[in-house]
């Protein structure tokens, strides 16, 4: 079916303009908020801090724990390396809906919360995003050997038994794909034993109903979603690269790996124009073996935790209890 025309302009859709180097100027969306490594307010959630990655790539994490002590039985929690949404071009581990949304799952999960700075694209394309979530984990995987300067944090109170990687919209797409590397490597002593993905950013070159559905999607229409992946993906790359279209990286190798995943989370929203691939996306993990909780609501939209509190919390409570029965089965 031909795509629907529309008169967007998707660079002025996402108030965006390219510099003559390639680099983007970006509108500030969200405010960056710094991070609280000391109670300052009655309403704080969480302590914050923030810690080097890596200096050339200037990508560092922001780690979040409770307030309070934990009242686990050995005093640790489990521990998520989380990755902020944005389309692998906008936001920033600091940018407020996120640094919230951690400091949140942190404190109600209770969970000690590693969120990543990677780098954006079009600067860096995929998969330098990829490359920084796995040296996250591997930091992670350094904290738990007591090597490259280990963080009282990490040393007091994280489960390195128990790792999820999570991530929305972009950060589900990381998820996904950091999970499957994570695969190859040796990373004992830390066990990722859970995906959490919270409403996946995929795409395809032949569109799905939903798509065609939304092509004037106030929050992520048709031409802003293809200009998204177009400066995402590597250069001479379409919308069915792996990293775009898991459908279509289905070779022997990749089958394999996929079967040996963790347990995943998936979540979704009617209103979304990406919902059809995110359910394929469940089915064909499914199909594969892979232990899926499926959680699809009728009624939301692409982000829409950022703009409902009611959604949002319904997202934590999900993250807790996936958590939560899981551990309880270790």
């Amino acid at each position: 079916m031909a795509d629907p025309k529309t008169d967007m302009d998707p660079y002025e859709i996402l108030k965006i303009t390219q510099n003559p180097d390639g680099s983007l100027t970006r509108p500030v969306v969200f405010p960056s908020v710094p991070a609280t490594p000391e109670v300052t307010t009655d309403s704080q959630l969480a302590l914050s801090k923030d810690i080097q990655l890596n200096s050339t790539n200037n990508t560092f994490l922001r780690l979040f724990r409770p307030i309070s002590p934990p009242t686990t039985v050995n005093g640790k929690l489990p521990t998520i390396i989380n990755f902020h949404g944005g389309g692998f071009v906008f936001f920033s581990a600091t940018s407020l809906p996120f640094h919230h949304s951690c400091s949140v799952v942190s404190a109600q999960s209770p969970a000690l919360v590693i969120s990543v700075e990677y780098r954006l694209a079009p600067e860096h394309r995929l998969p330098a995003a990829y490359d920084d979530a796995m040296e996250a984990v591997l930091w992670v995987r350094d904290q738990a050997l007591k090597i490259n300067g280990c963080d009282e944090w990490m040393t007091e109170f994280a489960d390195f038994s128990k790792v999820y990687l999570m991530g929305s919209s972009s950060g589900g797409n990381i998820t996904y794909n950091t999970g499957l590397s994570a695969l190859d490597l040796d990373l004992n002593p830390i066990k990722i034993v859970g995906l959490i993905m919270n409403q996946p950013f995929f795409s395809g070159v032949e569109r799905t109903d939903s798509e065609l559905r939304s092509v004037n999607d106030p929050i992520v229409p048709l031409e802003l979603n293809d200009q998204l992946w177009s400066l995402a993906l590597p250069k001479v790359s379409n919308r069915d690269h792996r990293y775009c279209n898991p459908a279509q990286d289905r070779n022997e190798s990749c089958i394999e790996k996929i079967k040996r995943l963790p347990k995943c989370l998936i979540r979704g929203y009617g209103g979304d124009p990406m919902v059809d691939r995110q359910l394929a996306f469940a089915n064909m993990l499914e199909e594969y073996g892979v232990h899926v909780i499926k959680k699809f609501d009728d009624e939301g939209h692409h982000g829409v935790e950022v703009f409902n509190e009611q959604k949002a919390q319904v997202l934590y409570d999900e993250i807790k209890y996936f958590i939560g029965s899981f551990a309880e089965k270790m």
